[in-house]
Order: C-alpha cells, then structure tokens, then sequence
C-alpha cells in the first residue's frame, strides 16, 4: 500500500495543507507554526460568520499556556467565545464528561450553526467530537490537537466517543471535523512521556502502508525528543502520518473495510488499557505493547518473520517506548478480546503483519493461539 495520491501545499510559507476528500464532509488538515495565534482568522477563511456561539473544550495542562490566546483571536474576530476546562486522561473519558460539556452547551446557548472547538490531546477531542455529534443530532465541531498522539491519529478521521467500564471506545459515534489545526509549536511543552506515545502511532502508519516512512525512522537518530528531532523533521513525520491517516479514511469512511488497518497493536493495547485500569498505561504505550503482541502473534502463525519483528522491536525503543507484555489473566484477556468493538459474528479480529509496511485483516486466529501466545509473551 503506497500513501501518494494527496497533495500537499504550502500556504503563506508556513502553513501546509492536506486534504481529506471524503465525499460528504471534506475538510482539510493544515499543519505549521503560530496557528493558535489566527483561530479567527481560519475559522473566517470558512466563512463561520462573527457573532457565532463557540465553545471551546480544554483541560488544565493545555489551557494554562494557550487559552489566553486562542479566546483572544476567537474573540477579536468577532465570535462569541466560552471555555470549558475539563480533566483529561483516559480514566475521564467516561458519559459523564460528556454531560459537562452538554451543559456546557445549553449554558452558553449553542445553536445548530453554533460550534465546539476541541484544544487538546485525543482524550479532549474524543469526548468534544461526541459531544458535538450529540447536541442537538450534531453541530459541527474542529479539532485543534496538541499532542503528537492527537495530530497524527485522533483528530483525523472523525472517529469520537468514550470508554464503557468493560471496554474502550464503545460509546461512540463518526461525527468528521470541519477542519483540523495542527500548530506544531505546543509540542514544545508536551511532557517526553506523551510525545514517545505519540510516535507509538507513527511508527505504526510505517508499518501498516508505508516501509519509506519507517526507514526514515530507523535512519532517524532520536525518536522521543522533540527538541532534539528539530522542527523540519517533526513536520515531516506529523505529515506523512496525516496522508496515511486520510488516505485510508477516504477509502473507508466508517470502518467497512481497508479502515480497520488502523488498529494494527490495537486490539491488544485496548486489552491492557482495560484490564490494568485507565490510566496506568497511556495510549501510545499500550498500542506498542500490542504492535509487538500481535507482531509475535504473526511470527507464531508463519506470517512475519522474526528480523522485521525485530526492527518493530528497535524502532519501539528507540521512542522509548514500553514493549514488554504486563502479567494478565488469560481468561481475562479472552473476555476482553471477546468485548472488543472489532469482533465480527463472534469472530477475533486482528490486523497481522506480513512485511515492513504491510499487513492484512484476519479473522482466522483460535481462542488456543491466544493462549499459547500469552505464555510465549509472558516468558519474553
């Protein structure tokens, strides 16, 4: 699979764009530097009229250094702007939150044509996104993300929802973005630890569809400092993973088909997000527990040979990143894969590897591989 069909320009020297050509709901996806500084100014360039009702949904960490600045554009722009500080963080990712925001909504007197701003992490805008598919059957919402994690996966695509108790993302529903802004700048103070999980994602676009996109990863020095990577490279990754990610939505919409690539180490990492408590793991971390699961999985079927595993494996930790699998009960990783959205007519799904850069949807994997793969990771 090649990502090579959209087209990417710059706009004003700093800002560059990818398109996501979906049918109904096209948007685009604008990638560069300042871009909170001019919330205003874009939302004008898609013609939102002044005086429109706009609440903007954050959480502490992100609020603190940027919201001043973005109400201020929103604000000076001629909208009428409220924000809604949240607690972020898979653990909140529940209905709950989501009743926060809807009162949100009726306080500040959101209107069909009104609109939600998410300014945050993929947890923030998980929960606007459904927020805003929900209030009044749907208003439209934009994401602004501010982790890697978020820019390069979560705000692409219009996936939304929440966690239920017994499984992640169950609650949920596809409600696409008007636009995405992606102002590399606020990863200047993301914590190490958030942006490594980020690249846990980026790793994987390479490993799904594009070899290129992973070799320029290997070739790449440091893979879990934002500082020491530079901002010429940064774009570069958050780009590539932006017209991967879109490439595959376009093709696939709500997830009949080609889309369910996407959960390449999902699957096991929802399995231990789950299990050890939201929280524990962040997301990236435990998606890369699970791209190496399923990759030795892959390997225990024939499929995957054990050199690709192994640059799997070295790329992982050179994001310093976790690859060990945590000690679970084996009935309880059962039930959890049993309770997983991907299940179809009661069949595990999982997305297994075949080479650096491709993979391929099974649904051919027995309960007994599950176990047997359980104790070969247990003693890795």
């Amino acid at each position: 699979m090649v990502f090579s069909k959209f087209i990417i320009y710059i706009v004003k020297q700093e800002i560059c764009t990818v398109k996501v050509n979906l049918a109904n709901n096209p948007y685009e996806v604008r990638v560069g530097s300042h871009i909170l500084y001019s919330i205003g100014e874009e939302l004008r360039k898609l013609q939102i009229k002044a005086g429109t009702r706009i609440l903007v949904v954050s959480n502490p960490d992100v609020a603190t250094p940027y919201s001043e600045i973005f109400i201020k554009s929103l604000s000076n722009a001629g909208y009428i702007s409220k924000l809604l500080v949240i607690n972020a963080g898979e653990e909140q990712k529940t209905t709950q939150s989501i009743s926060l925001i809807h009162n949100a909504s009726y306080e500040h007197q959101l209107e069909r044509n009104s609109l939600i701003i998410a300014l945050g992490g993929g947890v923030i805008g998980d929960m606007a996104g459904f927020a805003a598919a929900t209030w009044l059957r749907g208003i439209p919402f934009i994401q602004v993300p501010t982790t890697l994690l978020a820019m390069v996966d979560a705000s692409v695509g219009g996936k939304t929802g929440v966690n239920h108790p017994n499984g992640k993302n169950l609650i949920g529903a596809f409600h696409q973005p008007k636009l995405v802004l992606i102002d590399i700048d606020t990863l200047k103070t993301l914590p190490r630890r958030e942006f490594s999980a980020g690249m846990a994602e980026v790793i994987k676009y390479g490993v799904i569809g594009d070899s290129g996109l992973f070799q320029k990863l290997e070739e790449t020095k440091n893979l879990s400092d934002f500082e020491l990577l530079g901002y010429e490279t940064i774009l570069e990754i958050i780009k590539k993973s932006v017209k991967a990610k879109a490439y595959i939505v376009e093709k696939d919409e709500k997830e009949n088909g080609i889309r369910a690539l996407l959960n390449y180490g999902h699957t096991f990492g929802h399995v231990i997000e789950n299990l050890t408590g939201y929280g524990k793991w962040l997301h990236g971390e435990a998606v890369s527990i699970g791209m190496v699961a399923v990759g030795q999985l892959s390997i225990e079927k024939g499929l995957w040979s054990k050199q690709d595993a192994s640059r799997q494996k070295e790329l992982l930790l050179k994001a310093d990143l976790p690859v060990k699998w945590p000690k679970l009960d084996h009935d309880s990783v059962i039930r959890s894969l049993q309770g997983d959205k991907k299940v179809k007519e009661g069949k595990l799904r999982f997305v297994l590897p075949k080479a650096i850069g491709e993979v391929f949807l099974s649904s051919k994997v027995e309960i007994r591989e599950i176990n047997n793969l359980m104790n070969k990771l247990e003693g890795i």
